[in-house]
């Protein structure tokens, strides 16, 4: 019994590994052809991507093609279809009329080429020049127009292949590239803004128009982007060029390059303003810290023997000499700007990105310090701001615009401090009248730091405070932000429309070519002349 125990329990045991193997061997069996299957996907994948590989080179090939070619290659192809359908049937008079038309084409490219042909010689000489400071001619960027003068007699937006803009913009490249001279910077922002809107003026917009047309300025408004049509702009006659008249003139459809350059001359316009406005704000930063809190002046400061008269007007000019050297140094900037014809408009934006980053920064460093919510220290601070408002007064809309509206939270804050009588004051009076601009935060901030040092006044009734918790509550419950400081904007905050809408009109005809291209003769284009 034992034996036949032993017998069955051997055969079961042989019958499982001999289905183990069996097993195993479809499993590798079945490894094995998905592995062929994946090694054969793989090669389908390959030459799937070498077929758009070739797909891709052949499409480049066709757009690095004019469209006169591509035209004359189709028309050819048409040709001969017809002509193998019709045979013979085809009349001399149709044959001589599309040889007419050949020849025309033809004569148009070998003008074009023979014009191609002479541009290298004098790209060189071209980029040279406008490396050099060429100045204005009776307020217009001279370096700008030259360019103009000679894309357009060399015919360089027609062209699918040119090394002209890359030479252009990389001599605008070199010389901002380490520049922080406002100078330097002034003056290339002046010929960079001039030669874009005699781009817009002759290149139409190609693309969809849509929301990448625009951009998000700094009130939250949507505007057109650099890439709009421009206004005001005269383009005269060159060298009896009809193509150039005012009169006559359309725009066109520019070539890849064209449009390329136009793209990084919009992106040069963008950097140029944004270096000024930013070396502007790095060289103020130092005094408005010193701005923001009144100094102490030592009777060692004032001269000996002055009477109290003038020693309150002395102490008064060592309180507000940070006020003063901010005013300075944007006073200096603004001469800067005007000596280098940069419009107005762009000016005006400068300033009030200028003014704005002033207020982010007075305002909150006063909600941060308790030290600077005193009533004697609102009156220093007010001082100061009497200064930028006399400094904009000066300046006149036309430069400083909306700039001392930008000071809005700074201006509205000191006004708290200074206000008599606080514990009488209501909420909505404080809110609706004194201090509009400011959120419940930021009114809860400055009315819990304030500390009376001269009239032993209190701040704001204890009533009015705790209505201000239960507001910023309400607050947080419906997700509004808790933070009290305010951020600084450095978008770019202007359009296309706006720049061009406040923009004189430019005529480009008279202005005299420098001494270094009036002496060679393949620029006698650039000279003026009386018909135009």
């Amino acid at each position: 019994m034992y034996l036949i125990h032993v017998q069955v329990l051997s055969e079961w045991e042989r019958q499982r590994a001999e289905d183990s193997e069996k097993k195993f061997s479809e499993a590798l069996e079945s490894s094995e052809n998905k592995q062929l299957k994946l090694e054969e996907n793989e090669r389908r994948m390959l030459q799937l991507q070498e077929s758009v590989e070739r797909l891709e080179e052949k499409l480049a090939n066709l757009e690095s093609q004019s469209p006169n070619q591509v035209l004359r290659q189709t028309a050819l192809s048409n040709l001969q279809k017809n002509k193998f359908e019709e045979g013979h049937s085809r009349s001399i008079k149709d044959i001589h009329s599309s040889s007419t038309h050949s020849r025309d084409a033809s004569d148009s490219d070998e003008k074009l080429k023979k014009s191609l042909d002479e541009e290298p010689e004098y790209h060189d000489l071209l980029t040279r020049c406008i490396a050099q400071r060429l100045g204005f001619s009776r307020g217009r960027p001279v370096a700008a127009c030259i360019i103009y003068k000679c894309l357009r007699k060399w015919r360089s937006f027609e062209v699918e292949k040119t090394t002209i803009f890359d030479r252009i913009t990389q001599a605008i490249g070199r010389a901002i590239e380490t520049q922080d001279s406002s100078d330097i910077l002034a003056y290339w922002l002046s010929n960079a803004s001039t030669l874009l809107l005699l781009l817009q003026r002759t290149l139409k917009t190609s693309g969809p128009s849509g929301d990448s047309n625009h951009r998000r300025s700094r009130s939250g408004k949507r505007t057109q982007s650099f890439r709009g049509s421009p206004h005001g702009i005269t383009v005269s006659s060159m060298d009896g060029d009809s193509t150039c008249g005012s009169d006559s003139f359309h725009p066109f459809e520019p070539k890849y390059p064209a449009s390329l350059f136009k793209q990084q001359l919009t992106a040069y316009v963008e950097k140029i303003y944004g270096l000024i406005r930013d070396n502007s704000k790095r060289e103020i930063s130092p005094l408005l810290g010193l701005c923001i809190q009144a100094p102490r002046i030592s009777k060692a400061n004032l001269p000996r023997g002055t009477v109290s008269a003038f020693a309150n007007a002395a102490s008064q000019e060592i309180l507000l000499a940070q006020w003063q050297g901010m005013v300075t140094k944007i006073g200096c900037l603004l001469n800067t700007l005007n000596a280098n014809y940069v419009p107005p408009f762009l000016i005006r934006q400068v300033f009030t990105q200028i003014f704005a980053f002033i207020n982010v920064q007075l305002f909150n460093s006063l909600l941060l310090r308790r030290e600077c919510c005193s009533y004697s220290n609102g009156e220093y601070v007010r001082s100061g701001l009497a200064i930028l408002e006399r400094w904009c007064y000066k300046a006149t809309e036309e430069y400083a615009g909306s700039a001392w509206d930008e000071l809005k939270h700074i201006r509205q804050a000191i006004a708290f401090l200074v206000a008599h009588q606080k514990p009488k004051l209501k909420l909505s009076d404080i809110s609706r009248d004194l201090c509009p601009m400011l959120s419940i935060q930021q009114l809860y901030r400055i009315s819990t730091m304030y500390w009376e040092d001269k009239h032993g006044t209190h701040s704001l009734s204890p009533e009015v405070i705790s209505n201000m918790r239960i507001l910023m509550t309400q607050d947080s419950n419906n997700a509004v932000t808790n933070s009290f400081l305010l951020d600084d904007d450095s978008s770019i905050p202007f359009s296309t429309d706006d720049l061009t809408r406040s923009m004189d009109t430019i005529s480009i005809s008279d202005v005299d070519p420098p001494p270094l291209l009036r002496e060679s003769p393949g620029f006698s284009f650039l000279a003026p002349r009386s018909n135009y």
